[in-house]
């Protein structure tokens, strides 16, 4: 965001370019880390062309398209479609609290009416829905849900998910600080809030698990838990957004209504980052 709070466009195309060069795999735009819920629909196409040029086909663009309005998100998935986004990352609806059997229609309703990948996003913390392994397993008979970003907090539910989805489901870790543990249970990889300060290694972190240095890879997990916790000292995006800031990346102010964060939260950050050697 530029300071006057309108989309800075011109750093999103720096960002993406940066996020490649450090040899990241996909790169998802309009995700809740990028302040999804207070675009307007035209900036929100708007930041998923500047995203897709930007890319220039060399890694995929997954765009968060997900709401808690079915007919609404089948349009926004479309348009996007339309602005070649190569895939979608779907929330589940929040504040309306669907049942199971609600998300399984919902889900199945848009999958039915778009022609690109999607990926569920489990967030029940900020949602206040939880999709239940069973729900996973009939979800993942639909061919175009093809994995989902589970941010539950529960090693026991993807556990029981990778047992009745098997290879049906592809399960991507939504919480940096479970990389390694979801990964062990035949996770493929992360969605992180981490990569954006620090894609390559959160990239290598993962790649180390897939070639059998399990060792390094869990000891990197286990070095950058403190920063993972600083991250979330405040409602994110707000705590990445000011880390992005102070390491010299113009993220700009976050909208409203997220706030900045206190002294406290702030020197919590500001240490964290220290301890990582990435400021002065």
């Amino acid at each position: 965001m530029n300071e006057d709070g309108s989309v800075n466009f011109d750093e999103i195309v720096t960002l993406v370019q940066s996020q490649i060069a450090s040899g990241i795999d996909a790169l998802v735009i309009c995700g809740t880390t990028g302040e999804k819920s207070t675009l307007k629909y035209d900036e929100h196409l708007k930041v998923i062309e500047t995203a897709v040029k930007a890319a220039n086909k060399k890694v995929p663009i997954i765009a968060g398209t997900g709401s808690n309005d079915t007919v609404y998100t089948v349009e926004l998935c479309n348009d996007a479609a339309k602005l070649s986004a190569d895939a979608f990352l779907m929330v589940t609806p929040y504040y309306n609290k669907a049942s199971q059997d609600g998300l399984i229609a919902h889900y199945n309703y848009i999958a039915d009416r778009v022609e690109k990948p999607i990926i569920l996003y489990n967030v029940p913390s900020r949602t206040g829905v939880d999709i239940l392994p069973k729900t996973y397993k009939i979800l993942s008979r639909h061919k175009r849900i093809v994995a989902t970003k589970e941010a539950s907090g529960s090693i026991t539910k993807v556990a029981e998910t990778r047992y009745l989805c098997g290879d049906d489901l592809w399960i991507y870790s939504g919480n940096d600080d479970q990389i390694i543990p979801i990964m062990s249970l035949g996770g493929i990889g992360v969605i992180s809030v981490l990569s954006n300060i620090l894609p390559s290694e959160v990239h290598n972190l993962c790649q180390n698990y897939w070639v059998g240095n399990t060792k390094t890879a869990a000891a990197a997990q286990i070095k950058y838990m403190g920063l993972i916790k600083a991250l979330f000292c405040d409602v994110n995006p707000a705590p990445l957004k000011t880390a992005m800031n102070l390491m010299g990346k113009n993220a700009g102010p976050c909208r409203l209504p997220l706030y900045p964060l206190s002294e406290t939260n702030l020197s919590l950050l500001i240490e964290k980052l220290k301890e990582c050697n990435l400021l002065n």
